[in-house]
């Protein structure tokens, strides 16, 4: 079974750290690039950073640059994205995706994904 499995959300302080895990199983995502979305209640999906397949280039959206940073492990069909510094505007359901091939910088947020998580929770709040 195809899936991608996300974990490590929780409830975090503001000025805290959490580190999301994005697990593929069923296919391998050597050739995916990766893509970090969020969507807050009652606001549209965000994307907030990309990986490409390589992991030679990463991009981020400006709510979360300087903040988060995101890697993968191909090794382990993993991938990783460290929030540090989290305020209560991240506060959201957090999903990962894989896309196939390259993606390009200002693009990737709106490319067609092929798989995607089912998404975790996190909450910036004391």
């Amino acid at each position: 079974q195809v899936q991608l499995v996300e974990s490590g959300g929780g409830l975090v302080q503001p000025g805290g750290s959490l580190r999301l895990s994005c697990a593929a199983s069923g296919f391998t995502l050597d050739y995916y690039a990766i893509g970090w979305f969020r969507q807050a209640p009652g606001k549209e999906r965000e994307g907030i950073s990309c990986i490409s397949s390589s992991g030679g280039s990463t991009y981020y959206a400006d709510s979360v640059k300087g903040r988060f940073t995101l890697s993968r492990d191909n090794a382990k069909n993993t991938n990783y994205l460290q929030m540090n510094s989290l305020k209560p505007e991240d506060t959201a359901v957090y999903y990962c995706a894989a896309i196939w091939g390259p993606v390009v910088a200002g693009t990737w947020a709106a490319a067609p994904y092929d798989y995607w998580g089912q998404g975790t929770q996190v909450t910036v709040s004391s």
